[in-house]
């Protein structure tokens, strides 16, 4: 694992045996392998060999492990959501796509759990909850897999209150890279059995074994729930607005800040006319009573920072709207520059650090005269800037990755992480020992070379060559 493995042709007894085993389900189509071969990042494109369509854990398991005995990769395959370069296929060999395995397992309202299989979307387990009184909260704003969202350790905008992937993960079943099934965790609330299996998979991006199945936990659909908007004069002011709701034990269930820019882009694409000013989006989940008390106290908290034009949205489609709308921002600056790539960013920081963080990184965008709107679950302490650069104006995108760096080091500056959820895929390899240390760096590789001794799961991904 010293020196990256150059791409070399798909063995021919490999594409035969996989072809044998999975007739049209495996495919070398170049438009299929393209397709594969790209996500949501900057990167361009590096097509796999083939596609496996997987439809069960045992086929997940029968592709790894024909893959295994020719020492060819393998890339687990959800969305296609990810931003940095998860699904590229470095050197080569076979993607496998597991959105077809996309069924609800089992739901046992009683115990707050669910079981679905890693190709489910969370749209898509929500709308099977219906019924149910539950939900499942987690929400990265792209309607991606649940086993891409435990791979990556996701999180979004609800983290604030109902945490990331990682506590909300129960267990799960996976595929080793020899192909033998595992199982980790248990539908029991705590467990002090052995190893912490389950959450060593979870955020390992595909690297360690690829999750097929997961138990999620599911909670009440509150009784209440009301959203808000609040623009402010300034992104400082709205940025001690969030401190002060967060130091004061508020809690709220989502606060999103948005620049200006990122709000006019959100007008044009949404149809909205939101003031384009910072502002802070609100929601507050609870019991009627409970709810009022909250977003009165977050008011008066925003009134106190300069805030202006709090404005309610409580009827269920007006709540909808709004935060479609928000979800709806990375499609929507992209506009604001036609043709361009983002680099999007995803830092985190303590919460006290956080307006100096932001402040700071404002007077970047400046310097480095970048179009570069900012988003962020700064409930939490993380914000994105979406860096949009011409990808042949080689210049632009110098000054796009420089300004990346220097934000990464300022969130490390500040005891924070250079991804706070979209994970270190390619784009963040880098940055690993600078915010590790080089001993947990051998600790993690050892753990690598022990799991997948010859580096077929995803390679080129997490860890530093």
């Amino acid at each position: 694992m010293n020196a990256p493995a150059p791409r070399l042709p798909l063995p021919q007894p490999l594409a035969a045996a996989l072809t044998e085993r999975f007739g049209q389900c495996f495919s070398v189509a170049a438009a299929v392998r393209e397709h594969h071969g790209k996500d949501e990042s900057s990167f361009a494109p590096q097509p796999p060999d083939g596609v496996v369509f997987a439809l069960s854990t045992e086929d997940v398991a029968d592709a790894v492990r024909l893959c295994a005995a020719h020492k060819v990769p393998v890339i687990a395959y959800g969305t296609g959501t990810s931003l940095e370069g998860h699904l590229h296929a470095v050197r080569g060999g076979i993607s496998i796509d597991l959105s077809g395995m996309n069924q609800v397992v089992a739901v046992r309202p009683e115990d707050l759990d669910a079981t679905v299989q890693a190709g489910m979307t969370r749209k898509a387990l929500n709308a099977a909850l219906n019924g149910t009184g539950l939900f499942f909260p987690i929400d990265p704003g792209a309607d991606a897999s649940l086993g891409g969202m435990a791979a990556t350790r996701a999180s979004g905008t609800n983290a604030v209150r109902y945490g990331t992937m990682r506590e909300n993960v129960l267990g799960l079943t996976a595929v080793m890279a020899d192909g033998r099934i595992v199982r980790a965790g248990s539908r029991a609330k705590k467990s002090s059995a052995g190893y912490d299996l389950a959450r060593l998979l979870i955020g390992s991006e595909g690297t360690l074994g690829i999750i097929t199945e997961l138990t999620v936990r599911l909670y009440p659909i509150p009784e209440a729930i009301s959203a808000a908007v609040c623009c402010f004069p300034n992104i400082h002011d709205a940025v001690r607005t969030v401190i002060a709701t967060i130091q004061l034990g508020v809690p709220i269930a989502r606060i999103e800040l948005l620049d200006a820019l990122a709000i006019t882009a959100i007008n044009r694409h949404s149809k909205t006319t939101l003031r384009e000013a910072p502002t802070l989006f609100f929601e507050f989940h609870g019991s009627p009573a409970g709810v009022e008390e909250q977003a009165h106290t977050v008011q008066e908290i925003a009134a106190d920072h300069g805030g202006q034009d709090f404005d309610w949205a409580t009827r269920p489609e007006d709540r909808s709207r709004l935060w479609q709308a928000r979800h709806d921002a990375y499609y929507a600056c992209l506009g604001l520059k036609p043709g361009a790539r983002s680099l999007t960013t995803d830092v985190c920081v303590p919460i006290s650090r956080l307006a100096d963080c932001i402040a700071e990184t404002v007077a970047d965008i400046a310097e480095y005269k970048l179009t570069a709107p900012l988003v962020g679950h700064v409930g939490d302490g993380n914000f994105h800037l979406l860096l949009l650069a011409d990808p042949d104006d080689a210049d632009e995108n110098e000054r796009a990755r420089a300004f990346s760096n220097r934000l990464v080091e300022r969130a490390l500056r500040m005891e924070g992480t250079c991804t706070g959820e979209h994970g270190v895929g390619m784009g963040k390899r880098k940055y690993m020992a600078r915010e590790h240390g080089e001993a947990a760096l051998d600790a993690m590789r050892a753990i690598k070379r022990a799991l997948d001794p010859d580096d077929i799961l995803n390679p080129g991904k997490v860890l530093p060559e």
